[in-house]
């Protein structure tokens, strides 16, 4: 019998598997977020579709754990530092955010569906709550969780994510009338605060030990189990606490972004956060019922546009009532537009609790999943569109291309260098020892403090944007490289190029072998990978060391290179040698 079972789960597994390896080799073919084939699985295989796969609380609670490494990993890219500088973007942003959306839902559901005010109010709690597993991963994968819409949008998603506790205590307390509502939030805040700060404090003495004493064992599979095992534990006392999981790992996370292991941990947990976080979004899509979908469908839509709407109006206000600029208020407006996965939790205790009827709970469970669908299109539609110069209202931008363009004044066969880090630095210094003016383009104030090369310049600007690099004298310009550290940002700067010229030779940074095809395909006319160059000549170090003679050696890495690249090809012969009339020129 347990032989049975166990092959009929391993069958069922199989048969998801191979289900989310077609959705999403189909989502990469047509450029899809992967988030939205997982989705589509579970509609298809879910109760509702095919009723292969079926609701049980085991695989929830197993899913639950997806956006658990999610928000570890977000945990990462943050510090105690960084967040006590957000504290106004949280406490601040994230209230009035969660507070406006609220009650205007409740306002609406009130009167607009005739419920009552208790129905309002847990029905506006839910859908004020946005997706950290949707937007964190998309901001992550776009590298955009610093820039100023990325920081608000996760501001707003951290409160969210303390506010989850306090409306788990307020829905029973709705349902049962004349219960004490301030004193048992009261409570829960406190309970929160005080299990947040005794984390914080234990972490900050005893995280760092534990991965020093870990790391002196030279085991990688002991460092894995101690990263996991800390996830784990974390998310447990918050858990326990009555609190996320979620918040737990976050404050793991930003615990060990403030320690040397940081990128180590980062990649080891990589693997098990997009595996179960996969496996989450196939369970939100097994909630989705199409039948009442296309039963409902002008209601479903009113809803639909209601909530996804509404929630952006709200955000914008705040955004614009906070000075931020315009572009940046729309990007975190669209972020934040969509419901979230504790909101679906929240509207199921709801209707469990009787806050709510069966078809209220229906249309707002439909339009929350819905939105949740469209958010990733929502959210790069609103990136393309706004299309952002890192600070910028429209007068800081009219500035701003201003000065690139009395830079480049005058500039003729020079060369455009888009990032000016370390790695457009030192191109620069080549650039100027051969005498070949240069302009250099960044965002990064502390790039822009960087000293330049006689013969060159640097300015303000965002290489993204077509009058920026018009105004930097593309059309004058002999050559352009794509200096950035990110993937993401060098296509967008490469295919913007190609716009305009053809002829133009594009060189590419990359950090390795896998972005040289998308690069190529964008347009790039080289791609250098950086850890390809970083293992040449460590090899050929490694056969001096070892007695091989550094001629042969240095002629192997010249082999190599003949052979990645195709514009050195002509100058190397069979045998790795520079060709003698290319010595001579």
């Amino acid at each position: 019998m347990i032989a049975l079972l166990m092959y009929g789960n391993l069958l069922l597994l199989l048969f998801l598997l191979s289900a989310a390896v077609v959705a999403l080799a189909v989502a990469r073919r047509f450029r899809v977020p992967g988030m939205l084939a997982y989705l589509v699985v579970g509609m298809a295989l879910g109760p509702h579709g095919l009723a292969a796969l079926q609701e049980s609380h085991e695989v929830e609670a197993f899913a639950e754990f997806g956006v658990v490494f999610l928000m570890f990993s977000i945990g990462l890219e943050f510090s105690l530092q960084k967040l006590r500088a957000m504290r106004q973007l949280v406490f601040g942003f994230g209230a009035a955010q969660m507070g406006a959306t609220a009650a205007l839902t409740a306002v609406v559901t009130w009167f607009g569906y005739d419920q009552g005010w208790r129905a309002g109010l847990a029905v506006g709690l839910a859908v004020a709550m946005s997706s950290t597993a949707i937007v964190a991963k998309m901001l992550s994968e776009r590298f955009e969780l610093h820039s100023r819409s990325g920081r608000q949008t996760m501001g707003v998603l951290l409160f969210q994510d303390i506010a989850v506790v306090p409306c788990l205590i307020l829905f029973p307390a709705l349902a049962q009338p004349g219960g004490d509502l301030a004193n048992s939030l009261g409570i829960a805040l406190s309970q929160a605060l005080l299990v947040l700060a005794l984390l914080v404090w234990v972490g900050q003495k005893w995280i760092r030990r534990i991965f020093d004493a870990v790391a002196r064992q030279r085991s990688e599979e002991l460092f894995v189990l101690a990263t996991l095992w800390l996830v784990i534990a974390l998310a447990y006392a918050t858990g326990r606490a009555g609190l996320s999981l979620a918040l737990g790992a976050f404050v793991g996370g930003m615990l060990i972004s403030e320690t040397i292991y940081r990128h180590q941990v980062e990649a080891d947990i990589r693997p098990f956060r997009d595996m179960l976080l996969g496996l989450f979004f196939v369970t939100v899509g097994m909630l989705l019922d199409l039948g009442f979908v296309f039963a409902n469908l002008h209601r479903l839509l009113l809803a639909v546009v209601l909530l996804v709407a509404g929630k952006a109006l709200v955000v914008l206000a705040i955004a614009v009532a906070a000075r931020s600029p315009l572009n940046v208020a729309l990007r975190t407006a669209a972020q934040l537009a969509q419901a979230g996965e504790f909101g679906l939790v929240l509207i199921g205790l709801a209707h469990e609790l009787k806050l709510i009827g069966t078809d209220v709970f229906q249309l707002t469970l439909s339009a929350m999943l819905v939105s949740m669908f469209v958010a990733p299109f929502l959210i790069d539609r609103a990136a393309r569109l706004t299309g952002q110069m890192a600070h910028g209202d429209w007068a800081h931008k009219a500035k701003a291309i201003h000065d690139v363009a009395v830079a480049g004044f005058g500039l003729q066969d020079h060369v455009i260098i888009c990032g000016y880090g370390r790695t457009g630095s030192r191109i620069a210094e080549f650039l100027a020892g051969e005498k070949i003016p240069f302009l250099a383009l960044d965002v990064d104030p502390q790039q822009l403090n960087r000293p330049v090369p006689p013969g060159g310049r640097l300015v303000f600007g965002s290489a993204d944007r077509g009058e920026v690099l018009q105004a930097a004298g593309l059309g004058r310009a002999r050559a352009l490289v794509v200096a950035y550290p990110d993937v993401h940002s060098a296509e967008r700067v490469v295919r913007k190029v190609r716009e305009t010229r053809d002829d133009i030779p594009v060189v590419v940074r990359a950090p390795d072998e896998t972005a040289v095809l998308s690069l190529k395909a964008a347009g790039a006319t080289e791609v250098i990978p950086e850890v390809l160059e970083g293992s040449l000549m460590i090899a050929a170090e490694t056969l001096a060391q070892i007695g091989v003679p550094m001629e042969r050696a240095i002629g192997q890495v010249r082999t190599a290179r003949a052979n990645r690249y195709a514009s050195l090809r002509e100058y190397y012969d069979a045998a790795g040698q520079v060709k003698p009339e290319q010595e001579q020129s």
